[in-house]
């Protein structure tokens, strides 16, 4: 289980990025709203405790275990199902001692799990009936996690996948047929849910995209985004401050809602400024970059994708946070990796790291 590693291999640069952002994130988070600021702590203490851990066991054990992994990824989903508790009309959570959130850990059980997959595979990866497959593997985990409901982690699940199949060897006509297809159903989509009576969507996501696509006619839906661009912009340069009391300001105003979460990114704009969010997105980039560099250094394919698969997952939500925050995109709710308060999601970024920092610690031999 424990292999003789060298400490030249152990990418120190990316635990402190990790630890760079994660102190700006609980620093961020106690500005938005002090109360969970000791949790978020936390979930740093907890999460490097298990990152530690997990970079210095091999990780092809986690591999060999991919069905258990995938199995027992399904049953805490039934148990949310059928046992979850409730809050804010979504039934998410399971509390088994400790109240967490187990479409959070999917994420990652499913890295695990595909890495595996896709290399055992590679060499049927490009045939339809192992497509097929492969999008059943993927389609049970997600149909319970939109069930939840918990459309934004639905979505960012099926981005992985396609991420995770990508990076296992996907060939680039199969890429270009797909695309082909989806992009019309894509236009179709969006013309049938805009069409009176739709029953594709519930109503509060429809609104959502209503209130994107024409904020002046669904006020009461996009204030919050309103609002986040005001409190960016209101920012500039430096901006005013964490845990400032300026009455002018947008947070403490309490003009956006849960500002420790989805939103975190416009405290950080009206409190930290621009070069607050230059510095989030600047290590943002620098964790994403270091995992690709150490999946291209990978020993094997399972190693790569799963580095990749994991880059790519922090850098989706990233995008879609950022994006959220300065209206570039529908409220989709997706959290800021690192940055938005959850002690579930911190402690299972940390999970990731520590199993992408073991795949450094066994790079090819040249």
């Amino acid at each position: 289980m424990l292999k003789q590693y060298h400490l030249r291999d152990f990418r120190l640069r990316l635990v402190i990025y990790v630890f760079a952002i994660t102190i700006l994130g609980i620093l961020i988070v106690g500005s938005a709203d002090a109360e969970y600021q000791d949790q978020q702590i936390l979930g740093m203490v907890l999460g490097t405790a298990v990152m530690i851990v997990l970079a210095l066991i091999d990780y092809r054990i986690w591999m060999n275990l991919y069905w258990v992994i995938y199995a027992v990824n399904l049953a805490l989903l039934l148990a949310v199902h059928f046992f979850g508790e409730s809050s804010g009309g979504a039934k998410r959570w399971l509390n088994l001692g400790i109240r967490f959130q187990p479409s959070e850990l999917t994420k990652l059980a499913l890295i695990l799990f595909f890495a595996h997959f896709f290399s055992k595979y590679r060499e049927e990866i490009n045939s339809w009936k192992m497509i097929f497959l492969s999008v059943v593997l993927v389609g049970i985990p997600l149909f319970l996690v939109y069930e939840q409901p918990n459309l934004s982690t639905t979505l960012t699940i099926a981005v992985l996948f396609c991420i995770l199949i990508f990076a296992g060897g996907l060939s680039y006509k199969i890429i270009g047929g797909i695309l082909a297809v989806t992009v019309p159903s894509a236009l179709i989509f969006l013309t049938l849910i805009m069409q009176e009576g739709q029953t594709i969507l519930r109503g509060y996501q429809l609104d959502r995209i209503m209130a994107w696509l024409n904020p002046s006619e669904y006020a009461d839906t996009a204030y919050q985004q309103i609002n986040s661009i005001i409190a960016i912009g209101s920012g500039q340069l430096y901006g005013k401050g964490l845990y400032n009391t300026d009455p002018s300001s947008v947070k403490n105003s309490n003009y956006i809602i849960e500002p420790q979460t989805d939103f975190i990114f416009a405290v950080a704009g009206e409190e930290l400024g621009f070069i607050g969010c230059a510095a989030i997105i600047l290590l943002l980039v620098l964790i994403v970059v270091e995992c690709l560099l150490i999946g291209r250094n990978a020993r094997e394919q399972e190693g790569m994708i799963l580095c990749c698969g994991f880059g790519g997952l922090i850098a989706f939500q990233s995008m879609v946070n950022i994006s959220v925050a300065t209206g570039l995109m529908p409220n989709t709710g997706v959290t800021l990796p690192f940055v938005s308060y959850g002690l579930t999601s911190l402690v299972m970024l940390y999970m990731g790291i520590g199993i992408v920092l073991n795949v450094g610690l066994q790079p090819k031999k040249y």
